[in-house]
């Protein structure tokens, strides 16, 4: 049996719409899968992007960091500098010494109606002053090395007995002993009944 001219249109028509349903069905599923894809592509280069940009700004905010920590060792160093500078303008006072003996010297000499010979010596010296007579056989020191000088010379007998291991004779440190007799104790023999 043969199609009519009818029947065939239709059934032309109904596979046409067949293969077109097919076709918008394969085409969304590509436009889906192309979607997927591109979304997967463009989250990884957002990724690396985005990892390019924190390692660049990381790299950047080092720099800075670094360049923070040179500036302000610079600026310790500098204001180090200046300190040393200042101290050593105090220390050196030896202008000022001067200028201030220079407008000392016709006072003297009105007040005493004497004349007067002023050295000022530029030794290493920690300050003070060394006095002599018009002859230089009388000499006052007034240094601070002289003074310490003298500390040191009443210092000797503690100093001494304390590497020793003796303290000094005084009545304080001695308790009778069984004859009468005193003997003399160190300073860690005496206990709070003693004293």
């Amino acid at each position: 049996m043969a199609l009519s001219n009818a029947d065939m249109q239709k059934q032309i028509k109904h596979m046409t719409a067949f293969i077109e349903q097919e076709a918008n069905e394969k085409a969304k599923g590509i436009d889906a899968k192309a979607e997927e894809e591109f979304n997967i592509e463009k989250g990884q280069f957002v990724q690396t992007q985005r990892l390019k940009i924190m390692e660049y700004y990381e790299k950047k905010e080092k720099q800075i960091e670094q360049q923070k920590k040179i500036q302000m060792s610079n600026l310790m160093n500098q204001a180090r500098l200046k300190v040393l500078r200042v101290r050593d303008d105090l220390i050196t006072d030896f202008p000022l010494v001067k200028s201030a003996v220079q407008k000392e010297i016709p006072m003297y000499k009105i007040a005493t109606k004497n004349d007067v010979d002023v050295q000022i010596d530029h030794e290493d010296i920690a300050g003070g002053v060394e006095i002599y007579n018009g002859d230089h056989n009388i000499k006052v020191s007034n240094t601070l090395e002289s003074q310490l000088d003298l500390i040191v010379q009443q210092m000797m007998p503690e100093v001494g007995g304390a590497c020793s291991g003796q303290m000094p004779t005084a009545s304080f440190w001695t308790k009778p002993s069984g004859g009468g007799a005193r003997s003399q104790l160190s300073c860690c023999d005496v206990e709070a009944s003693d004293i």
